[in-house]
């Protein structure tokens, strides 16, 4: 349990939601304490300018990114760090004792699993030792379309291509050696869901949401809907015994509308930007993140018991700052 309790949310960049919601949670323990965040350029990050303070960092992958997160935390009674971008997961992660011997927590997963799940071709490995289904990769000099072209480590769709035409494809895709050729799947032929899985301080599996998704903008969720799905007991017998996992998991589905086929597409362990919807159908996995590591000696019980076919319709939203002379 740490002496410190406030709270540090790292690349806070436009997760308003998940700030005021970790606010909500942990001024309901500990009234004092603090949510604060920090961004490569906090004065124009939304999320940066609606927490109880913020702060400038370098670039994740710079070498002074962690000696400086480190230096932020300890001068501001920081005790636990929320990391929320896949980038710095791995970093993050391979530095959790250098944090640990100041009293400062990082929710972040084992650093193995963080690999894995960082690698497309590594996670479709683990689906299919799972028996859950992937879909194809192609070879760049043999493949078929329509395809579905992402970056091996790639996040927030960026670089991701539908073709359906031969003309759609160029030499970008051939020459960029990050991209992979994957089998589209139709979403006329599949529903696509977000499971927001929880797995407690010692890697318990203790709750899972589906939320299908209606519409998706630059990789986030922008309508969706929390599903009592068939697969359910099916994700929870694959998860629950998977050592190394902490905090939420976000996994992505698809599911084929004539066979319940399911596809495994991505495990990202961090919050996901639909969690919002988990956490307001009942899931608070803030509270129950902030009893582990902030109050200490609590047993998180299995929750099954959230709302279904809780519609979340999202919308873009102001945070104005009055009288700034920084542009």
């Amino acid at each position: 349990m740490s002496q410190n309790k406030n709270i540090l949310i790292t690349s806070a960049g436009t997760r308003v939601s998940l700030v005021n919601i970790f606010k909500t949670e942990l001024q309901l323990l500990f009234p004092d304490a603090k949510v604060l965040t920090a961004d490569l350029n906090p004065e124009f990050a939304p999320a940066c300018r609606v927490s109880d303070g913020y702060f400038k960092v370098p670039l994740v992958l710079d070498d002074k990114y962690i000696p400086e997160l480190l230096k932020i935390a300890i001068a501001n009674n920081v005790g636990l760090i929320i990391p929320t971008i896949d980038t710095c997961l791995l970093k993050m992660s391979q530095n959790v004792e250098k944090f640990n011997e100041h009293n400062i927590s990082i929710l972040v997963s084992d650093p193995p699993l963080v690999k894995q799940f960082n690698d497309k071709k590594l996670t479709n490995l683990f689906f299919e030792s799972k028996n859950i289904a992937v879909a194809k990769l192609f070879s760049k000099t043999d493949y078929e379309l329509p395809l579905y072209i992402k970056p091996i480590d790639g996040s927030s769709s960026i670089d991701n291509f539908i073709i359906r035409l031969h003309d759609e494809l160029h030499h970008y895709h051939f020459r960029n050696e990050k991209l992979l050729f994957f089998e589209y799947l139709d979403h006329d032929k599949h529903t696509e869901f977000t499971i927001d899985m929880y797995f407690d301080i010692n890697s318990k599996l203790k709750s899972l949401v589906p939320r299908q998704r209606l519409e998706v903008r630059q990789g986030e969720v922008k309508k969706g809907i929390t599903k009592d799905a068939f697969f359910n007991s099916i994700i929870w017998d694959i998860f629950k015994d998977i050592k190394g996992l902490r905090g939420c998991i976000t996994l992505q589905i698809f599911v084929n509308h004539s066979t319940n086929k399911i596809y495994g597409i991505e495990v990202n362990p961090r919050f996901g930007g639909g969690f919002p919807l988990s956490y307001l159908a009942g899931a608070n996995y803030p509270k129950w993140i902030i009893q582990e590591y902030l109050v200490g000696d609590i047993e998180i019980p299995e929750f099954h018991n959230w709302k279904k076919n809780l519609l979340m319709l999202r919308y873009d939203g102001e945070v104005l700052i009055p009288n700034f002379l920084g542009a």
